[in-house]
């Protein structure tokens, strides 16, 4: 959040009886600033003369439209609308206020002129929800960021759809009223009307999610190989094949192999699918990991984030889960070249004239691409008609620095019409997740004392002590890089694979086996296919 707003959002806390000098009728309602909320004051005022309905403190236009429908949905409720001049205030005044969410609050500051509501029983609600014409009360997006603002400035009573209730219920120290139209909001203000409570029940609720397995998937050894390590260390991997090898079957997979994200992952990936919308009406905590797949044809806005309201993009969506990108080279190139930051810190700045917003970034990527513009070079099965010109054009879509950022570039071969047919069973995701989790347990030891997780997020200036090479592994990295030039970015992260392999060999330190392996998936590179 920028630091010019926090001074403004640290006075929207819960009012006391003197806060009401000079306010006629005030509610409270919150917003959104990236995926943070803050709490919004709802000032009304009456005066007497020709009757119109202002609304200030820079709302956009579906705020705007408002008027019209508090106006049809106080009068179709049965109540009277406020007679004379009536101006209602969003306080802090100079940060845009985006969404109808703002309805329900500014209905009950209105029925607080005339007295239909106590205004001090009023203060101490948080409300949020939109108004059909006919007074009920419709989900809005965000409930749970705004629902922890309303918290932490000290608010105790949350007013939300009943659609958003289970949601904002997963918020502890508030009690949260679910309402089906602007009566029962009234009559939870005057006192009537049950709470919900947060629990450990509705907390652990999770949003069920398939999830594919790997015994599904034969042979491809070594494709599983690199996404077992993957899994276990946090690497980003790309698969280069053939049309129909199995690239996207395997990255399907890759889930179910994954560990079980913490409650802390778990609330931080529901908080952000609460603010893109993504919650069904009988929400809970998501507790699976999200697996994003958007379309080549993505733009840049779609896939990083931002727009005039700036909304978290596929990358933040994909927080803590996998971001797969079929066909990376028919993306934008723009939008690829924006990736490079949040793949190498976990999160990315969104820059705009309300602020700069920073929205969280930590998934593994997994991204596919053929081997030539046709796809069959190197297959014996079909010819190949593109000429090495055509493949370097094609391949040079590809920035050396956002391939230097992919861990794993893994061959993807056409599977034998023999090994398709054979019944053998294929080892199944429970497997490989139990060895993935020991060596993540291993991995939690060893960064205790700091803020990694894994051996991906190691920073470059820690590599040489995490990731210390023995003497046999030094010199066959020296080697492999005086014959193929190994980038200084590349180097570390062949020495975080060798160590998350080291990890799944439950040796102390990498080897010069384990850095052989980690070097063996540096394909595009040995090709000559990366900078």
């Amino acid at each position: 959040m920028p630091l010019r707003l926090q001074g403004e959002i640290r006075a929207c806390r819960r009012p006391n009886r003197r806060d009401t000098t000079g306010v006629i009728a005030l509610a409270h309602s919150a917003s959104m600033l990236g995926i943070e909320g803050y709490v919004v004051r709802v000032e009304a005022d009456s005066a007497a003369g020709t009757p119109a309905f202002g609304l200030i403190g820079l709302p956009d236009r579906a705020l705007n439209e408002a008027r019209e429908r508090v106006r049809a949905a106080v009068v179709n409720s049965g109540y009277p609308f406020p007679a004379g001049r009536v101006l209602v205030n969003l306080a802090p005044a100079h940060i845009r206020k985006v969404g109808p969410g703002f309805d329900l609050p500014i209905a009950l500051a209105l029925l607080g002129i005339d007295e239909h509501v106590d205004t001090l029983a009023l203060q101490r609600f948080v409300a949020l929800g939109e108004l059909a014409l006919d007074g009920s009360v419709r989900a809005t997006r965000g409930v749970l960021p705004m629902a922890i603002a309303a918290r932490n400035a000290g608010f105790d009573a949350l007013l939300v759809p009943c659609a958003n209730a289970r949601e904002a219920a997963l918020v502890d120290g508030v009690t949260v009223y679910g309402v089906a139209c602007l009566h029962d909001a009234v009559a939870v203000v005057l006192g009537h009307g049950a709470g919900l409570r947060y629990s450990d029940e509705v907390q652990f609720t999770a949003v069920a999610r398939a999830c594919s397995d790997f015994r599904d998937v034969r042979g491809q050894s070594a494709a599983k190989r690199a996404l077992e390590i993957a899994a276990a260390g946090g690497h980003n991997v790309m698969l280069v094949g053939p049309p129909g090898c199995g690239k996207t079957m395997l990255a399907r997979r890759l889930p179910s192999i994954l560990p079980p994200m913490s409650a802390a992952e778990a609330l931080d990936v529901t908080k952000i699918y609460s603010v893109a919308g993504l919650l069904g009406d009988d929400a809970g905590i998501v507790s699976a990991r999200p697996f994003r797949a958007p379309h080549h044809t993505i733009s840049q806005i779609a896939l990083c984030g931002g727009g005039s309201t700036p909304r978290p993009g596929e990358i933040s969506l994909a927080q803590h889960g996998v971001l797969f990108l079929d066909e990376l080279p028919e993306f934008s190139r723009s939008a690829l070249e924006v990736m490079r930051q949040p793949l190498e810190e976990g999160t990315i700045a969104i820059a705009r004239a309300a602020g700069t917003f920073t929205y969280p970034a930590r998934f593994t990527l997994v991204a596919s691409m053929n081997p030539c513009p046709c796809g069959f070079r190197g297959t014996r099965t079909n010819d190949c008609r593109c000429d090495d010109a055509a493949v370097a054009r094609y391949v040079a879509k590809l920035s050396g620095p956002l391939l230097d950022r992919i861990d794993l570039h893994v061959d993807v071969a056409r599977l034998p019409f023999d090994e398709m047919l054979a019944r053998s069973p294929a080892e199944n995701s429970t497997a490989i997740r139990s060895r993935v989790e020991a060596a993540r347990a291993v991995q939690q030891r060893r960064y205790k004392d700091t803020a990694y997780r894994s051996n991906a997020s190691v920073a470059d200036a820690d590599v040489r002590h995490f990731c210390a090479l023995d003497d046999g592994a030094t010199a066959l990295l020296r080697a492999a890089s005086a014959k193929n030039h190994v980038s200084a970015r590349a180097f570390d992260r062949i020495a975080r694979v060798a160590r998350t392999i080291a990890d799944l060999a439950g040796a102390s330190q990498p080897l010069a086996a384990h850095v052989a392996e980690a070097l063996a998936y540096r394909s595009l590179e040995r090709r000559g296919l990366a900078a």
